[in-house]
């Protein structure tokens, strides 16, 4: 497998405030369950709902045999390359969480030789920390945020319950559990040397 080439993109969590964003790099020929497997490390989603990526009007996930044909194409078979060929625009979409809906938009900024020297996937920046799970999609969330600033809210309790006491919407992601994250993913990914026989 050649990594030859890095792609730069940002995933932005969409109708989400504080705005929440990572500017990453990639090699371009990462498989799409790998990417997804990044984008979770990169925002500290917990990887426990189900996804799915879409490239025009294709999509891509883990097909589940109960949807038969009208669930996605399987991920683990597609490569980013693959994905991009026959886009037109530089934007893809991804869900993480098909209940709570979180949709993120995911720009393509370039593609570049890759840094021999570097290891894959690598964060450029970050920005604002992502939602609790499971706190009802961008607009439940925003209604709990909204109850948890108001002690006198009737959801107050509620909002307490799921976001907890010290959620703070404009707290500041940990940049080095990310860098761990990804370290550990390239270390995972790195091609093995073969045995000789």
């Amino acid at each position: 497998m050649s990594n030859a080439f890095a792609v730069r993109m940002t995933i932005t969590l969409d109708d989400v405030t504080p705005a929440v964003s990572r500017m990453i790099e990639v090699p371009l020929d990462i498989r799409l369950d790998r990417l997804h497997t990044v984008f979770q490390a990169a925002l500290a989603w917990t990887d426990s709902h189900l996804w799915e990526l879409t490239f025009g009007r294709t999509g891509f996930g883990i097909p589940d045999p109960s949807y038969g044909f009208d669930g996605p194409l399987d991920a683990r078979k597609v490569t980013l390359a693959q994905a991009l060929e026959g886009m037109r625009g530089k934007t893809f979409r991804y869900l993480y969480d098909f209940g709570d809906a979180w949709e993120h938009s995911v720009r393509i900024h370039g593609i570049t030789p890759a840094d021999p020297q570097g290891s894959y996937p690598r964060l450029l920046e970050a920005t604002g920390m992502r939602p609790p799970e499971d706190s009802g999609g961008p607009w439940g969330y925003a209604e709990k945020l909204e109850a948890l600033d108001d002690p006198t809210h009737e959801y107050h309790e509620e909002a307490l319950d799921a976001l907890g006491d010290d959620h703070d919407p404009d707290a500041q992601p940990d940049i080095d559990l990310i860098h761990t994250r990804f370290t550990a993913l390239a270390n995972k990914w790195a091609p093995r040397p073969r045995k000789a026989k």
